[in-house]
């Protein structure tokens, strides 16, 4: 178009606030993961349990229920800390399988296609592509792991009434903070191998080995020192303890309380640390 002719117009039509510019990224990712039949196959399979969960709650308070199914009131799961406990280990469980699922490919796919530079040289930070990303995870792993576990608790405190919310509400704060820990970590982890291993299946198989080959070495440890100890380089024994402590079963707790807090601190910043050394619009290559 030739300048002389004067009909080129700036953009006048309302600009996306730049708080929100970073929601992009999930939105278009979420088109793409939920295109694969066996990722939605899983991702329906994660609300099997929250769902057999708010039944066994529904038959706690329900009689006639109980007498048309014949089953003794007894014989029917407590609804007490462990219940909730288990609750969360079981949806963190199927949240590593999505992580697994989806994690390796976050970053890797813009990095194998010199995308980066595209994103980057628009108004749009490292840090908001970095947040962009891990959304796509937040969220996914929220609807599976908090979201349902309050929803459990609401349920019971409804069923139950106002005594048993106010003299348990301790287990909503462990069902939030330990849930969004995990999430938090396996986000971050993803992320990080994402950016640096570009093959998919070793991507997915470092992750595995973050979760699993440490415990077996820190059983190791223990067997021949006598010492827990070996359970701080354990990232599932630091899950384990944190959710331990907040769900008050001291039986559990496999390091120091403030080691494992401190630990998956150290975790999470490297973490950090090592998406901000490979999230950048060029890389020189010598």
């Amino acid at each position: 178009m030739a300048v002389f002719e004067q009909k080129y117009k700036p953009y006048i039509d309302e600009l996306t606030p730049s708080w929100s510019r970073f929601l992009v990224l999930p939105r278009y990712a979420y088109q793409e993961i939920f295109q694969s039949k066996l990722f939605l196959a899983l991702f329906v399979t994660c609300f099997v349990y929250p769902l057999a969960a708010m039944l066994i709650v529904y038959l706690h308070h329900n009689a006639t229920a109980l007498a048309m199914l014949q089953i003794p009131i007894d014989k029917i799961i407590p609804i007490d800390l462990d219940f909730f406990y288990y609750f969360v280990v079981i949806q963190s469980t199927f949240g590593f399988f999505i992580t697994m699922f989806i994690g390796p490919t976050l970053v890797a796919q813009d990095i194998n296609n010199n995308g980066l530079a595209l994103y980057l040289c628009r108004p749009f930070s490292r840090f908001e592509y970095i947040l962009g990303k891990m959304s796509v995870l937040l969220t996914l792993l929220s609807l599976i792991t908090w979201l349902p576990g309050l929803l459990l608790f609401f349920l019971q405190s409804y069923l139950e009434g106002m005594s048993w919310l106010v003299s348990n509400i301790r287990v909503a704060g462990a069902i939030l903070l330990g849930s969004g820990i995990w999430i938090l970590l396996l986000a971050l982890i993803a992320q990080a191998i994402s950016a640096w291993v570009k093959w998919r299946v070793a991507a997915m198989g470092i992750l595995l080995g973050i979760f699993f080959i440490p415990n077996a070495i820190a059983a190791m440890i223990k067997g021949i020192f006598q010492t827990q100890w070996g359970y701080i380089i354990s990232t599932r024994s630091l899950m384990r303890t944190v959710l331990a402590d907040l769900f008050n079963h001291s039986n559990r707790i496999e390091v120091p309380v403030w080691s494992a807090w401190t630990a998956l601190l150290v975790i999470c910043v490297i973490c950090l640390l090592l998406l901000f050394r490979k999230v950048k619009a060029y890389e020189v290559i010598s």
